[in-house]
């Protein structure tokens, strides 16, 4: 039963028992996180809903990373987990687009804190393997019906992989960790239609503490049904949109094929689908520089896209930042205009530029089957009939060209030095060495 094979794996997975690129992976996977989450720690989105909640804040427990403040953990698990979606800069699960850090760390990392006792890198690392490797394995197991139908799969997934990083590292028994995973899949939370507000970074927060909660509750002895997965009106047929789960083929890979190890990193804080279009433009920005051609003269913009681009990134008129993630038209704009698509330009300012809009209304973007997700073939023509043309088989930030641990360095830096100022390698230099800490808590301290 696929509950009780997941709860036994995430129980009696140990340190020792990961292979070395695995927690390779896991700590790149909390890098990123944590960089993401600083850099979005003063975003509008998560002030407001610091404002609305802070009324109900706790004792301080846990660190909002990026800040000096302390909340509660529930609260911590939530606000942090915003934080690190807000900017659509987090990692993805390319064979299901989930966001998987996001919720499981958040959760994590806010039961460290809140510990009686240190938890050691090496054991968080493990829970956050553990974390993913579930929210991964059943996002697979109901893809793509569950997305299609309009779930946010990053949340629908990520409560019952929160559910299990904070299990582990509770240590739970595998009674108790069923029970968990229980408790975490009747929160399901997050739909597609919120893409492009501030509910969206909304999902991963809620996701972070549903499964805190859960876990929390499980450890205890708050019961739940022990096939919540599998059982006929249980998660998995009850979200599967349709579709036929396949969990035990999924469930029956823990531990054999590791997710975490093809999970990517986004060079572009936007949805995922339109990084080819973005990384194509930027190249031709620079070709454009070498051979003497100015963005002012472009004519048309035309772009041969994987379909989900269209599905998921087509708004025309974006009218602020957060909608801008979901342009395409406004990618490829700011990669010709400026070679660059940092958080910067998803600035509101930026999006309603007259500069950016002037060119963004000259692109355009159309659907072609025989493309990859991560392919794409775009063609500038410029007001003289000229022509520069290029074709991005694989973006970067895909499995076939990742980004190096230098450039995720490079990343880290531009999302925290705003916020953190002159202590921003030295952050991050902390983050890298979480691994082998004795006691994570005295360097999240010092976050």
């Amino acid at each position: 039963m696929a509950t009780e094979h997941l709860a036994n794996w995430a129980v009696n997975l140990s340190p020792s028992s990961l292979p070395p690129a695995v927690s390779t992976a896991a700590q790149r996977s909390l890098y990123n996180y944590i960089g993401c989450t600083i850099g979005g720690s003063h975003h509008p989105t998560v002030s407001k809903a610091h404002k609305a909640l802070s009324p109900f804040f706790g004792p301080a427990q846990a660190s909002l990373l990026g800040t000096s403040q302390k909340t509660d953990a529930q609260h911590a698990c939530l606000l942090n987990g915003i934080a690190s979606h807000v900017h659509d800069y987090d990692d993805t699960h390319l064979a299901t687009i989930i966001h998987p850090t996001g919720p499981v760390a958040s959760a994590c990392l806010a039961y460290t804190q809140y510990a009686s006792t240190p938890i050691t890198g090496s054991d968080l690392l493990t829970a956050i393997v553990a974390g993913i490797e579930a929210s991964c394995k059943l996002g697979l197991a109901v893809w793509p019906a569950h997305y299609d139908i309009g779930w946010h799969i990053t949340s629908t997934t990520g409560s019952i992989g929160a559910a299990i990083g904070v299990g582990k590292l509770m240590h739970l028994s595998e009674t108790q960790m069923a029970h968990a995973i229980g408790l975490a899949a009747v929160q399901v939370v997050g739909l597609r239609e919120m893409f492009g507000s501030d509910t969206k970074s909304f999902h991963p927060g809620r996701a972070a503490q549903a499964g805190f909660v859960a876990a929390i509750m499980a450890g205890n002895g708050f019961t739940s049904s022990e096939q919540a997965l599998e059982a006929k009106r249980g998660w998995a047929n009850v979200v599967a949109g349709g579709g036929v789960p396949q969990l035990e083929k999924f469930v029956g890979e823990l531990g054999k094929v590791w997710e975490v190890q093809r999970n990517a990193f986004k060079p572009f804080p936007c949805g995922i689908v339109c990084h080819p279009a973005i990384d194509g433009c930027i190249q031709l920005h620079r070709e454009m520089g070498d051979k003497g051609f100015d963005v002012g003269d472009v004519e048309a913009v035309n772009a041969r896209v994987h379909p989900l681009v269209i599905e998921l990134t087509s708004k025309r008129l974006p009218k602020d930042g957060l909608e801008g993630k979901f342009s395409v038209f406004h990618g490829c704009a700011i990669g010709l205009l400026y070679g660059k698509a940092w958080p910067a330009q998803y600035a509101n300012e930026v999006v309603t530029s007259d500069e950016v809009v002037r060119l963004r209304d000259r692109c355009n973007a159309e659907a072609d089957q025989n493309l990859r997700a991560d392919e794409v073939v775009i063609e500038v023509t410029f007001k003289n009939g000229q022509r520069l043309e290029k074709h991005v088989e694989h973006a970067i930030g895909s499995l076939e060209v990742p980004m190096t641990d230098e450039q995720l360095d490079e990343k880290f830096v531009d999302q925290c030095l705003p916020v953190l100022g002159d202590r921003t390698r030295q952050v991050g230099e902390l983050c890298w060495s979480i691994g082998k800490a004795p006691d994570v808590a005295r360097i999240l301290q010092q976050l």
